[in-house]
């Protein structure tokens, strides 16, 4: 018996839980207020993701089908799983975000999908779907799609021209375990898919000769997602493979996603625990590669194995493994080691470093600045405050460690 919209939406919408998304932070801005048109890439309503500004950015996050013809052993929709299937048909893709809009659910898509008939097909319907949207409905909401790198460079080039961002995902952090957990992708494939989209963007932010307008090209970039827990990938293997990613392709974002297990007795993997605990980790030390000055090895120092902490943040692991660098003095430190004291974001340092050109800075200024003294004291001097040999105490770890919780059974 065919199933209701409805009975679809809820199937292909569960589904998608296991696709990283992003808010609409870089793409340009664009409204409809002055054009005409339908939606809208700022503001905000009711949420679903997280701008790194902070703003919640609801999105209609969907698959176009969860079937597929790859057999994944790390994906709930693989060939082989025994669950539930639905698809959509692009008309009723167009059809459910521009009602979502009117009703203010949503203010953008998100779409992936499995793999039907073949890489193009499936490619081809989602490029339809970002096509209608755009110039069948006008819709000026944030589009972002998940390509597949299989497909012909045409079609990934012409779904630029109508998605804010475009992803391709790397899927697993080294070759070996894409070989080993899903044969019929192509590691070499990919990285060659995600490098002509970067070749594509740049040659896009480039002015014309005649106009000297850049085109509108992906104008929030591309990002990957790799799934982690699914092979042995220690914490450094990650982020490094991540580092790469950044620097050879241009990415705005590698998110991490947790290896669920799937319940049923045709996966090729061991059932644990979902590390969501290290997903976590690893989000935090990507962002200190990203913006704080850190060396990929620097972060994963702190552990024999290359395996970040889970106990504590990188940052604080780091400082507590070199404790030879603190006390860090708030009115003559360089900002690269202020941004390595715990405590202390981006944000914060430049108000440091702005406030001290007129007054020398006490500890009660750093808690105006809304900074954890808790955290910061053994690890800073500032006018009147010293930690004295705080940092040597032999418990200093003890002090930041999670408290142990009494659980009940009611």
């Amino acid at each position: 018996m065919k199933k209701s919209l409805k009975e679809r939406l809820a199937i292909l919408s569960d589904a998608a839980k296991y696709d990283a998304s992003c808010a609409s932070s870089g793409t340009t801005r664009r409204d409809s207020t002055s054009s005409g048109g339908l939606g809208s890439t700022e503001g905000s309503g009711i949420c679903h993701a997280y701008a790194p500004d902070g703003r919640c950015i609801s999105l209609l996050k969907i698959l176009l089908t969860n079937f597929c013809i790859y057999d994944c052993a790390y994906c709930i929709n693989r060939s082989s799983s025994n669950v539930e299937r639905a698809r959509f048909t692009p008309e009723e893709v167009v059809w459910l975000t521009m009602e979502f809009y009117r009703r203010n659910y949503i203010e953008g898509l998100f779409l992936s999908s499995g793999i039907i008939r073949s890489s193009d097909h499936t490619m081809e319907e989602m490029v339809k779907i970002a096509r209608d949207l755009r110039t069948v409905h006008n819709f000026r909401g944030y589009i972002h799609l998940k390509t597949i790198p299989e497909a012909s460079a045409a079609l990934i080039e012409e779904a630029g021209l109508y998605a804010d961002r475009l992803s391709i995902n790397i899927e697993l952090p080294t070759d070996k375990g894409i070989s080993q957990f899903a044969p019929e992708k192509k590691p070499e494939g990919i990285r060659r898919a995600m490098g002509d989209l970067r070749l594509k963007i740049e040659d896009a932010s480039e002015p014309t000769l005649k106009t000297k307008r850049r085109k509108k090209f992906v104008p929030a970039g591309q990002s990957t997602q790799m799934i982690v827990g699914a092979d042995g990938a220690n914490d450094a293997t990650i982020l490094g493979t991540s580092a790469r990613l950044y620097g050879s392709y241009g990415l705005k974002r590698v998110y991490y996603s947790a290896f669920s297990p799937i319940p049923d007795a045709s996966s090729k993997l061991p059932l644990i625990k979902p590390p969501l605990v290290r997903e976590h980790r690893l989000y935090q030390a990507d962002w200190l590669y990203r913006f704080y000055g850190f060396d990929i090895g620097e972060i994963t120092s702190a552990t024999a194995d290359g395996n970040l902490d889970l106990e504590l943040d990188p940052k604080l692991a780091w400082a507590l493994a070199h404790r030879d660098r603190f006390p860090v003095d708030v009115n003559k430190a360089a900002k690269e080691m202020l941004l390595r004291v715990p405590g202390f974001g981006t944000k914060t340092v430049r108000s440091i470093l702005s406030s001290r050109r007129f007054r020398r800075l006490r500890i009660e200024d750093l808690g105006r600045l809304g900074v954890s003294l808790r955290k910061v004291q053994p690890f800073i001097v500032a006018d009147g405050w010293t930690p004295h040999r705080m940092i040597d105490r032999s418990d200093l770890r003890q002090m930041f460690s999670p408290q142990p919780e009494q659980l009940t059974l009611f």
